[in-house]
């Protein structure tokens, strides 16, 4: 069997784009209970966004996800499945049909994905959160610093995807696409070796010696509990990735990384931090 495989990229592709018509509302109340304020909880969060922007503002900024994380997840997961094969093979010196697992193997392949990931989806996600928070109060309440837009009744300083694209650029330079990449390094580096290494051992596990793969079952099940794993440990850098992105849309709030963990703490404590993910994830989903 060679190392290359086309199903690899084929399963990553439709499992992107499912994963994006079917999470994105959620996300967006992710995205807005992170970086935003005055929301509360997640369901004050969901009647206020329906109240002002109706069901359209849980969609806002998907078509560039849409058109773009298919790509990216058939990549990312190729890419794993690419290297771990590679590198098991290169250990055991010669191809097999099944060259066996190893940590090391899967570890590695896991920080390359994580790079590859952040390398294409660093600017899928900077869009993304900079539509979805363009017309949202956020900031830091206490200071009275909000989006002018929503203070004064202005248009919204991005009128899509393409826009948003040519104004960073413009305005940032190519640097502004990779806004957070930083944060994004360090949560989906760890993020991906523990979605990945419980994954392909829950799965081996899971399924019967007598079949040749995993069932669905099994795949469920084993997504499931890998995936409860990542979201877990990559929550706090979640975070703070999203208010870097979302910094810079009226306002640069923060320096780096280091300073909006500073100023997060300072305003909300570690705790709060997470449960305002937590709570958009748990209230709503079986699992992340």
């Amino acid at each position: 069997m060679g190392i290359f495989q086309l199903e690899d990229f084929v399963a990553g592709w439709i499992g992107g784009a499912a994963s994006v018509i079917v999470g994105y509302p959620l996300d967006t109340v992710k995205t807005r209970l992170q970086a935003g304020v005055g929301y509360g909880n997640t369901l004050s969060c969901i009647r206020m966004v329906y109240k002002r922007e109706s069901v359209l503002g849980f969609f806002k900024g998907m078509s560039f996800p849409l058109a773009s994380v298919a790509v990216y997840n058939s990549v990312v997961f190729g890419v794993f499945s690419h290297t771990q094969r590679l590198l098991s093979q290169h250990r055991l010196g010669e191809l097999e049909d099944d060259p066996g697992r190893s940590v090391s193997d899967l570890l590695l392949a896991s920080m390359v994905s994580g790079m590859i990931s952040v390398g294409l989806g660093g600017p899928v996600d900077l869009i993304k959160i900079r539509l979805q928070m363009q017309t949202q109060p956020f900031g830091e309440a206490s200071h009275g610093l909000k989006s002018r837009a929503v203070a004064l009744g202005e248009q919204a300083p991005y009128q899509g995807p393409v826009h948003c694209l040519v104004t960073i650029v413009r305005t940032e330079g190519l640097a502004g696409l990779y806004r957070g990449a930083s944060a994004m390094l360090l949560r989906d580096i760890p993020g991906y070796c523990l979605y990945f290494i419980p994954y392909v051992f829950l799965s081996e596990w899971i399924t019967p010696e007598a079949c040749t793969g995993p069932s669905p079952f099994a795949v469920w099940l084993a997504g499931g509990i890998a995936g409860a794993i990542s979201w877990a440990t990559a929550t706090p850098m979640d975070v703070v990735k999203s208010r870097m992105q979302a910094d810079g849309v009226y306002l640069n709030q923060y320096k780096g990384v280091l300073d909006c963990i500073a100023q997060s703490y300072q305003r909300e404590g570690f705790k709060e931090n997470i449960e305002t993910t937590e709570r958009a994830e748990q209230e709503f989903l079986p699992s992340p």
